[in-house]
């Protein structure tokens, strides 16, 4: 049993576009200290810097794979799930106030779903825990953590079908949703060659280049993105339409077709309003 089994756990679930994780770091830092897990490293780019900006770079620590950015006596720790110190202590050692894990409905990926398991179970903050997730993880949370409070969260907008388009006649502010390193490469070089230029992310790339594209995109500077569907774990990009390439992926055994819920959860969102799909 965790050692702070009476502090407040509260899961978080809904769709894309409900402002899960900006509530959660808002109220993260209501507390002395917190930490954070995400799925994806540029995730925890992306909320480091927003805490940087809000409480000043030497409150802040980003842990995963590629960076640690830990600076003596930071309060905020940004993880990846599995850079995530799940026992809840900052490098001191002492306890965190404030805990959540994000994307928790990865605990049934074939590959990471242990790692996000384990610290739903036992990552836990000393005055409050936040689990964010899908809908779909509600029975999940109610069979392993009974004593959490379930809150769900509509959608701030609705998701609408643009119909099928040509590459040439995607519109600016466009996200191309592929599968594959070769596809997103094979895509960006045809939209650098027809017009408007286009930006790489994918994570196979390395942080400085990551985040270099992505401020690339934010900044106007091209007209597209080109990503793998990780961009759908909850980064805010300022995307006014997102394509898929294709409709099938290799999902690490076999190539299938797209379920409603992988394609919904790839779209990303501009200023609150959902991008068309």
């Amino acid at each position: 049993m965790s050692r702070f089994a009476r502090s407040p756990l509260t899961a978080v679930l809904g769709p894309t576009n409900t402002g899960k994780t900006h509530l959660a770091v808002e109220r993260m830092l209501g507390h002395s200290s917190g930490m954070m897990g995400f799925p994806l490293r540029l995730l925890a780019r992306e909320v480091y810097d927003r805490v940087v900006a809000a409480k000043g770079p030497n409150a802040a620590a980003l842990v995963t794979g590629e960076e640690q950015i830990w600076p003596e006596g930071a309060r905020y720790l940004l993880c990846t799930a599995e850079a995530m110190p799940w026992q809840g202590r900052q490098a001191d050692g002492q306890d965190v106030a404030f805990v959540a894990i994000d994307e928790a409905q990865l605990g049934q990926d074939r590959d990471r779903g242990h790692v996000f398991t384990t610290r739903l179970l036992h990552a836990r903050g000393r005055e409050e825990t936040m689990i964010l997730g899908s809908g779909a993880l509600t029975p999940v949370v109610r069979d392993l953590v009974p004593e959490a409070e379930i809150i769900t969260r509509p959608r701030f907008s609705t998701l609408s079908y643009d119909g099928p388009k040509k590459l040439q006649r995607l519109p600016p502010r466009s996200a191309i949703v592929a599968f594959s390193a070769e596809e997103v490469y094979a895509i960006a070089e045809a939209l650098r060659r027809l017009s408007g230029g286009a930006a790489v992310v994918m994570g196979a790339l390395s942080p400085s280049t990551r985040n270099a594209q992505v401020a690339m995109f934010q900044a106007g500077e091209v007209d597209y993105l080109v990503a793998t569907d990780a961009i759908g774990m909850g980064l805010n990009m300022d995307v006014a339409h997102v394509a898929f390439a294709s409709l099938s992926k290799f999902d690490g055994r076999r190539t299938r077709r797209l379920t409603a819920a992988t394609r919904c959860s790839a779209v990303v969102h501009q200023g609150g309003a959902e991008a068309a799909v």
